[in-house]
C-alpha cells in the first residue's frame, strides 16, 4: 500500500476544520455486504466475481441520516396495519418549501405528482407520448438509462453527442465545464420523428450544473421542434463548490411550457430504497394528459414510507446535506490531488455537482477493454465503465465517492499499485 504524500495536508484542511465541527461521523465504515445492497451484493452478478472494492451504484456508503429512519420507526409504533394510507398534509407543502427554498423556484400544487421512480417516469412518458414509430434524441455520453429505457419500450434513440471543452474542468480547472451541448448537431440530427430530448440537469456523469443561456437555448430549440424535454434534476440538492442548479422549466416562459422535470430526495439524503420520486409540469395540456394516465393506473400513489421519509429528509436534512457536501468536496480534492501527485495519466474532471468524478484515463494510451480490465482485474476496483454512458464515454471510468475517506484512499492506492 501507498501513502499519502504529505503535501495533500493543506489542501484538505479547509475540509477537515469542518469536519472537526460536524455532528455527523462520514468517517465510519458501515459494513454493507449481506445486506441485499445492489452495490455491494451484486458483485458476484454482474462482474463475475465478489472481491472487487464497490464504487459504482450512485447510493453511499454512509448510513441514512438517522431523522429519515426514526420518522419511519415512529410511522410503523403509529400505524399497525401496513394497508391503503393517505398522503400526509405537510407531503406536498413540504416539497414545494424546499423547491422554493434552495432552487427559488414556486412550484404551485397541481404541477405535482408522485412518481414510482424517475427511470420508470422516463419509460412511462416516452411509452405515453410517443408513437412506436417516434425518436428520443439523448446527449451522449449521459445518465444509460435514458437510452436503454426508451429503447426498451420500444422507441428509436438519435444520438446528439456533447462536446468536449479542450480547456475545460480537466484536473479540476475552473476555466468551465467539461462538456458543451451541440445545438449545430441538434440541427442536423433533430427530424419530424423527432418529439423527446432526455436533459441530465445536473448532468450524470460529468456533474455539469448547466448555465441559464444553454438551458435557454435548449428551450428555445425545444419549443420551436415540438419536443417535450424530460429533465431529469436528481442530483439539483448536490450542488458544489459555489456552483448553483438551476431548474430547467424556470430559465423561460418555453421551457416551462415544454418541460417535464423529475426530482426526488433519494440521491440527497441516500435512501434510494425508499423510492419517492415527484415529477413536476407547469404546461397545463401536458399535466392533465400525463397526470389523469398516471391517476387512471394509480402511478402516483406513493407507499406509505415514502412521504414519511421524505418529509423527515426535507424538513430536518439541511445541516446533514450541508456537512456530507463538504465531506464529498473533501473526497473529491483527495482524488484530484492524489492522482496528480501519484497518478498523473489519469485526470479526474471535478463535478459542479453530485458525488460521482468522471475520470478521463485516456492519458494511458489503451482500448477502452484494457481500460476496464486495469481496473477490474490489476486494481480490484468495481467503478462504471465509460462506454456504457454511450459514444464519447471509451477511455473514462466513473468513480463514486459517496463513501469514508479511507475507502477512497484504498481505492487510489490499488490504482496506483495496478498503474505501477
Amino acid at each position: 500500500m501507498y501513502g499519502i504524500c504529505d503535501k495533500f495536508v493543506s489542501s484538505h484542511r479547509k475540509h477537515q476544520d469542518l469536519h472537526d465541527m460536524s455532528t455527523y461521523d462520514f468517517d465510519k465504515v458501515i459494513d454493507r455486504r449481506d445486506t441485499q445492497s445492489y452495490k455491494w451484493d451484486a458483485l458476484q452478478r454482474v462482474y463475475g466475481r465478489t472481491d472487487l472494492l464497490p464504487m459504482w451504484v450512485a447510493d453511499m456508503d454512509w448510513p441514512t441520516p438517522p431523522f429519515i429512519t426514526e420518522a419511519i420507526r415512529q410511522q410503523l409504533d403509529h400505524t399497525p396495519v401496513l394497508g391503503y394510507t393517505l398522503d400526509p398534509q405537510d407531503y406536498w407543502p413540504t416539497v414545494m418549501q424546499w423547491i422554493k427554498d434552495h432552487h427559488q423556484w414556486n412550484v404551485e400544487r397541481e404541477w405535482l405528482s408522485y412518481i414510482p421512480g424517475i427511470v420508470k417516469g422516463i419509460g412511462l412518458v416516452v411509452d405515453h407520448f410517443l408513437k412506436a414509430d417516434e425518436k428520443v434524441i439523448v446527449q451522449p455520453p449521459v445518465y444509460h438509462p435514458f437510452f436503454l429505457t426508451s429503447r426498451g419500450v420500444g422507441r428509436e434513440v438519435v444520438w446528439n453527442p456533447l462536446i468536449e471543452v479542450k480547456d475545460g474542468n480537466v484536473e479540476g480547472g475552473t476555466k468551465g465545464s467539461f462538456y458543451r451541448m451541440d445545438f449545430e448537431g441538434l440541427e442536423k440530427v433533430c427530424d419530424e420523428k423527432c418529439r423527446i430530448l432526455i436533459l441530465a440537469n445536473p448532468h450524470n456523469p460529468a456533474g455539469i450544473t448547466w448555465d441559464k443561456e444553454t438551458l435557454q437555448k435548449l428551450a428555445h430549440f425545444a419549443k420551436a421542434h415540438h419536443l417535450i424535454v424530460i429533465s431529469d434534476e436528481i442530483h439539483c440538492d448536490l450542488a458544489l463548490y459555489g456552483h448553483k442548479h438551476i431548474p430547467f422549466s424556470t430559465v423561460s416562459d418555453e421551457a416551462a411550457e415544454v418541460s417535464i422535470t423529475f426530482s426526488a430526495p433519494t440521491k440527497t439524503f441516500n435512501m434510494a430504497g425508499v423510492v419517492s420520486s415527484w415529477c413536476i409540469i407547469p404546461n397545463k395540456q401536458l399535466r392533465e394528459d400525463f397526470y389523469s394516465w398516471l391517476e387512471a393506473t394509480e402511478m402516483c400513489e406513493a407507499n406509505m414510507f415514502a412521504p414519511v421519509a421524505t418529509v423527515a429528509a426535507l424538513k430536518q436534512g439541511e445541516a446533514w446535506r450541508k456537512e456530507m457536501l463538504s465531506y464529498v468536496e473533501g473526497n473529491i480534492d483527495f482524488v484530484i490531488d492524489y492522482c496528480k501527485e501519484n497518478i498523473p495519466q489519469i485526470h479526474p474532471i471535478r463535478p459542479e455537482a453530485s458525488y460521482l468524478v468522471w475520470l478521463d484515463c485516456r492519458a494511458l494510451g489503451v482500448k477502452h477493454e484494457e481500460l476496464v480490465r486495469i481496473f477490474e482485474d490489476k486494481a480490484q476496483l468495481a467503478l462504471n465503465s465509460g462506454a456504457m454512458f454511450g459514444p464519447g464515454g471509451e477511455g473514462f471510468m466513473r468513480l463514486n465517492v459517496g463513501c469514508p475517506r479511507a475507502t477512497i484512499k484504498e481505492a487510489m492506492e490499488r490504482l496506483q499499485k495496478a498503474l505501477a
